[in-house]
């Protein structure tokens, strides 16, 4: 099970993907004399990433028409990705790692009981997912191992939820 291309996309589509949706990094001339160079690979997927996703949050709203736009997405995401779960699921998983890297901010985590449970919510779906295709594909080491760490994050949503009410005076402490 692998979630490489094989067709593996280089610097410099990645680069003109950018320049097309008008959101291209400013490259140091200095540094980058030449544009863009192999090792800025994952930097510029991250920026073709945002943009991308800045697309999509501007094309779709919050509303009740907000899930015909999604069905659109998700059509398209589908269909790129394929038919088979293995990848679909690394792709998630991924997403949902990085979702909640983007929302880590450790000096708030007492200040923002809600969002550091946000974050264990987001750890805890790559989580359960992760242990999920670990045990469709036999390994069942894998699988305990994400359920442990699973666990732990379940135990951190509830403890910020229960955070959250208290600052909120819902509950005593």
């Amino acid at each position: 099970m692998s979630s490489s291309s094989e067709n593996r996309v280089g610097v410099g589509q990645i680069y003109s993907a950018l320049v097309a949706l008008r959101a291209e990094p400013v490259m140091d001339p200095e540094t980058r004399p030449d544009g863009p160079q192999p090792e800025d690979r994952l930097r510029l997927l991250g920026a073709l990433l945002a943009a991308v996703e800045l697309e999509i949050t501007a094309a779709t709203r919050i509303d009740d028409e907000f899930y015909q736009g999604f069905t659109g997405v998700i059509g398209g995401w589908a269909e790129t990705v394929g038919a088979d779960e293995a990848p679909a699921y690394l792709v998630i998983i991924n997403r949902l790692q990085r979702t909640a890297v983007q929302m880590m901010q450790p000096e708030d985590e007492e200040k923002r009981p809600g969002q550091a449970a946000s974050v264990a919510a987001a750890i805890a779906g790559a989580d359960l997912l992760a242990a999920q295709l670990a045990a469709d594909y036999g390994s069942l080491d894998g699988a305990r191992h994400s359920l442990n760490r699973a666990e732990g994050s379940l135990a951190n949503i509830v403890v910020g939820m229960h955070v959250l009410r208290v600052g909120l005076g819902d509950v005593e402490d």
